[in-house]
């Protein structure tokens, strides 16, 4: 992997780890995971499997960092690893057709999904849930999918005009 395109997946997880800080934990100490939006780009800007491993690793530990659910460290690793590896398998299939607004918002759904439905189960197993599955899914998980696929889009075009301008090229 170049060191570019590291640096670059640096910087979306860094603009992405300062939203979800600063971004309030709401029922039992769930959060809107804004993080997601910068790792599903950087998933879909660098397509080589050892940046979704890296991606997915980093995007783990710092989720982790910033969690407000009681025990939600390790819940919060296992399930950005994961949907990074699941998404990046999805992607390189998208890929094969065309990579456009639609393409796009239905990774974010796919990857919020993917992502909100392994915490809470990871989180379950691990910690216990302060309330039931489904109500969590329902109240923080959908509501995330909806916010999260229209940042998604909206980041990608902003991220995909200034590599344009600029003449960034990930390889």
């Amino acid at each position: 992997m170049k060191l570019k395109n590291n640096i670059f997946t640096a910087l979306l997880l860094a603009i992405g780890f300062i939203l979800h800080q600063i971004t309030p934990g709401i029922l039992g100490g769930m959060k809107f995971d804004f993080l997601l939006s910068f790792l599903f780009i950087s998933l879909i800007v660098n397509t080589s499997f050892k940046n979704a491993v890296l991606t997915g690793l980093m995007g783990g530990l710092l989720s982790a960092i910033t969690t407000t659910f009681p025990g939600g460290q390790i819940p919060n690793m296992i399930d950005k690893l994961l949907t990074s590896i699941l998404l990046f398998l999805i992607i390189q299939f998208i890929r094969r057709f065309s990579m456009n607004t639609l393409a796009v918002g239905t990774i974010s759904i796919l990857g919020t999904l993917i992502s909100g439905a392994t915490f809470l189960l990871s989180a379950l197993i691990i910690a216990g849930l302060p309330t039931s599955f489904s109500f969590l899914f329902k109240t923080v998980v959908l509501p995330t999918v909806l916010v999260n696929a229209a940042l998604t889009i909206f980041i990608y075009h902003i991220i995909g005009q200034a590599m344009r301008v600029s003449g960034i090229q990930i390889e």
